[in-house]
């Protein structure tokens, strides 16, 4: 919920200045004067939030939209917004100026507003489905060329994966179990993306989250991402359950260190991350089954970070994972409501 209501902070003071802007650029000076700068800056907050009003219902309430295809969503999302925003520029005309609407301004100037903002509506939707396929901030990277050299970078990252889905798949079959995923994926963005993560990968049950190892990350977000989605899942439980016959589990483990980064392909462009800090991560999310845990984190990633107040960090000692030579300091994290208080010592720094 904070995560909406800072965006939408940021969209209506967007939406004020731009107001502000189009009264100075496009009036005459003579009615440059602070009531219309308000009302513009009104206007343009107005048409901002209305905006984003639009493209959250169309991100969050319409799983229906996501079965069409993707140019009939892309055309009914931008027809909705457009009928939206020529509604409220309207309405807010007549409330911040006064007067009625006459017959033949509608006929003449509506049609006009519709379809500039459709255009409008289009270009944005446009621009959103691409930064979906490609991730917003790989987005912005590709078209600055930061890692078209190999940088050295610090990140977290999250391996999740769920478990006994081969045994599932053979049970409901491989259309059912990748309508599963479909929706597990979906519906555990929005946990993600309150928490500051970015998805990098989706390899067959697996999801890899990344965040930026920086002020923003110590905090422990990464670690409350995990029960986030637990809690997400748990609280659809129901409808899994009526769908697929089974609620998804998952494990995951978390580590943090440097990384290569560097731009890769050609025809099929992407950001690829390379070195000991990736593979750690993945053979901490294996290892949750041999210790039977669903969240393990190792020393390195909880020295960077701060686990959250509600969180039991027990220390299992160090372990030697996979085809790596030097053994790693793991750790189990649950949330304290789920194990009695003392059946663990909190993790100190």
């Amino acid at each position: 919920m904070r995560h909406y209501w800072a965006i939408s902070m940021r969209v209506a003071l967007g939406g004020l200045f731009a107001g502000i802007a189009y009264r100075l650029l496009s009036d005459d000076p003579s009615a440059a004067t602070a009531a219309n700068f308000l009302r513009s800056g009104i206007h343009g907050m107005g048409l901002a939030l209305a905006g984003l009003a639009v493209h959250v219902y169309f991100t969050t309430r319409s799983e229906w939209l996501r079965r069409w295809p993707l140019i009939a969503e892309v055309a009914l999302r931008s027809a909705a917004m457009a009928i939206v925003l020529a509604t409220v520029a309207v309405g807010l005309q007549v409330a911040l100026y006064g007067g009625g609407i006459e017959t033949a301004w509608l006929i003449a100037q509506f049609p006009r507003i519709f379809v500039v903002a459709f255009i409008g509506a289009s270009l944005v939707g446009a621009i959103y489905e691409l930064t979906q396929l490609v991730g917003g901030r790989v987005l912005i990277k590709f078209l600055f060329g930061r890692y078209r050299r190999p940088m050295r970078e610090e990140r977290v990252f999250m391996f999740l994966d769920l478990v006994g889905s081969t045994s599932l798949a053979e049970a409901i079959g491989e259309l059912r179990m990748q309508q599963l995923l479909t929706r597990f994926f979906f519906d555990i963005d929005p946990a993600i993306l309150a928490h500051g993560g970015e998805v990098h990968a989706y390899v067959g049950d697996e999801v890899l989250v990344i965040w930026p190892l920086d002020a923003r990350t110590i905090d422990g977000r990464c670690l409350d991402c995990f029960f986030a989605i637990k809690e997400r899942i748990a609280e659809r439980a129901d409808s899994y359950l009526r769908e697929f016959g089974s609620v998804p589990k998952f494990r995951a483990g978390l580590h943090a260190g440097p990384v290569a980064i560097s731009e890769c392909g050609s025809s099929h462009r992407q950001i690829a991350y390379f070195g000991d800090t990736v593979n750690v991560a993945a053979r901490l999310q294996e290892y949750c089954k041999e210790v039977d845990r669903t969240l393990l984190a190792s020393g390195e990633l909880l020295h960077a970070v701060r686990p959250g107040g509600d969180l039991i960090v027990e220390p299992l000692g160090r372990a030697q994972l996979r085809g790596r030579a030097a053994s790693v300091e793991i750790f189990a994290v649950e949330q304290r409501r789920q194990r009695a208080r003392d059946a663990a010592q909190p993790f100190r720094h």
